[in-house]
């Protein structure tokens, strides 16, 4: 069964979801906006905490797509 936790260290609103496939645990770190989930990054892992380049991206990306919305 999937399971899901805050990423607080990415920012509000981020999750990572956690995916048991055969031999390989799948992470997908998500965004909940008001009328969208913005998928911030799929990656396998294998040791317990997240590395750190994995939470720079996600950082990176998530600014960039705060950035779209509030200029439309």
């Amino acid at each position: 069964m999937p399971a899901s936790r805050r990423m607080a260290a990415i920012g509000s609103n981020c999750h990572e979801l956690r995916i048991e496939d055969g031999g390989v645990t799948w992470r997908i770190v998500y965004h909940i906006d008001v009328d969208a989930i913005v998928i911030l990054e799929v990656f396998s892992k294998k040791t317990r905490a997240t590395p750190k380049h994995i939470i720079e991206v996600t950082r990176r990306r998530l600014r960039k797509y705060q950035d779209a919305v509030r200029e439309d």
